[in-house]
């Protein structure tokens, strides 16, 4: 597993090559089970590095809680939001606003057609990193649900 300045060597030289990137960050049942707060230090440890490379352009920040990955679990929609909220404001504090305001951050947990609409109506979450799901059949169910609200 890369540490964060191997992350971040990583990611300079991505976008040095003129290549976009999805970043993703995210924290273990542990740290969510801490509150908030604690979410949001672990955010900002795996972002440290990368403030200043963070281009809206070229890169895509992924909220993905590892809790999720694969598990059927998933943040409630404020959970998600107020999420994606602090992780928006840190990048508005040591980037810039213009940055915060401009990039992308998607929603990583397990997303389905059940809270997928309620997660995507949400402010801060630009959309989803599908993992797995993107290669059932049922992720057109997914997408269905999302046009369907967005449509509403």
């Amino acid at each position: 597993m890369d540490n964060n300045d191997t992350l971040a060597i990583k990611l300079k030289y991505i976008l040095d090559a003129g290549m976009s990137c999805v970043f993703c960050i995210g924290e273990p049942k542990e740290i969510r089970e801490k509150g908030l707060d604690a979410v949001l230090a672990e955010m900002d440890v795996q972002l440290s590095q990368i403030y200043s490379l963070l281009d809206p352009e070229k890169v895509v920040i992924a909220y993905e809680p590892v809790w999720a990955i694969g598990t059927g679990l998933t943040a409630t929609p404020d959970d998600a939001q107020a999420t994606h909220a602090g992780i928006r404001k840190l990048i508005f504090e040591k980037a810039s606003a213009k940055v915060a305001e401009a990039i992308r951050i998607q929603y990583g947990g397990s997303a389905n057609a059940k809270n997928a609409p309620d997660l995507s109506a949400q402010p801060d979450i630009d959309g989803f990193l599908v993992g797995g799901a993107s290669l059932k059949p049922e992720f057109a169910d997914i997408v269905k649900a999302i046009s369907g609200a967005k449509d509403a």
